[in-house]
């Protein structure tokens, strides 16, 4: 198994845990906040579950697949984060068209609700694109 495929793999997992997040005990808060950080909702599980099922396909089908997902979901997670920084709302859940632009933040809270996306993003952008050089 290459390794495009076997990081698949680990993002499958890693985003399936993200997915259940919500509904394990105790890791949520009073107000719904993962780890009193993520404001995850059914949409965001959703996103999170479709993403992992893409991630395990792509692992399991072979060097292809693996390389495509990587790049895609790397690009994709990447910029939602970006923005997320940018505006306080990313764009894979639609919030960036739905709500009103919170304006450029870089505190402490929003980059940690924000540095999943963009480490998942861009070490699969990277990984991705190292791997289609080879």
């Amino acid at each position: 198994m290459t390794p495009a495929r076997l990081l698949c793999l680990v993002y499958a997992v890693i985003l399936l845990g993200a997915a259940a997040i919500n509904y394990i005990p105790g890791l949520t808060d009073d107000q719904g906040l993962a780890f009193g950080i993520f404001a995850l909702d059914p949409f965001d599980d959703a996103l999170h579950l479709v993403s992992a099922l893409w991630a395990l396909f792509a692992g399991l089908r072979s060097q292809r697949a693996a390389q495509t997902f990587l790049i895609l979901f790397g690009a994709a997670y990447l910029g939602d984060g970006v923005a997320g920084l940018l505006t306080g709302w990313g764009y894979l859940d639609f919030g960036i068209f739905t709500n009103d632009s919170l304006g450029p933040d870089f505190g402490w809270l929003r980059i940690a609700a924000n540095l999943p996306h963009i480490g998942l993003g861009a070490v699969a952008l990277v990984a991705g694109l190292v791997s289609v050089r080879k």
